[in-house]
């Protein structure tokens, strides 16, 4: 088991959303990341680390407009709607456009736990952004997936960015080894 002191840790989840999960093509291993982020929170919230939730939020008409259905959370998840901070986002990185960056410097966190969706586009976003303003990132690599493209098989998109993020961004975690 890997042990990791964390200095002020906070975690971050990145678009659990119903219409990212459910909606168009299917997620890679979607029953085990939904039930991996889960156990991520668990942990956090049994731990009273603060938990950072995103949601992306598309323009009006859009499947994934505000406070539409697909817009909302995972139910399954347990996300804290009073409790954890919530909050919305319009681009790839939970940075741009958004006070995440001040919210965390206000709570001193120093490191960022990452997970969600989607691998290639907002998870690999927010492991250079975070790591770029001086943020220790770990992401947890069995706690975030994608769907498959016309060149990529999702398993490899995410092993792929697990193997580029690991080292430079970020460190990777799993899931059972995660302890706060």
């Amino acid at each position: 088991m890997v042990q990791h002191s964390y200095a002020n840790p906070a975690v971050l989840v990145i678009d659990m959303q119903v219409g990212l999960f459910h909606g168009g093509r299917v997620i890679h291993a979607a029953e085990q990341v939904l039930d991996n982020v889960r156990r991520v929170l668990v942990k956090a919230h049994a731990a009273s680390v603060p938990v950072f939730a995103v949601r992306h939020t598309g323009p009006q008409g859009s499947p994934i407009e505000a406070g539409s259905a697909n817009w909302q959370f995972m139910p399954e998840l347990g996300i804290d709607l009073e409790g954890d901070t919530v909050f919305e986002k319009t681009r790839p990185s939970c940075f741009a456009g958004t006070d995440l960056l001040q919210q965390l410097r206000a709570k001193g966190i120093q490191e960022l736990i990452i997970c969600g969706l989607k691998t290639q586009y907002c998870i690999d976003s927010n492991c250079r952004a975070a790591s770029e303003l001086g943020f220790k990132v770990i992401l947890v690599e069995d706690a975030h997936s994608c769907n498959d493209t016309e060149l990529l098989p999702a398993s490899t998109i995410i092993a792929h960015h697990n193997a580029t993020l690991n080292g430079l961004f970020a460190s990777l975690i799993k899931t059972e080894d995660l302890r706060f």
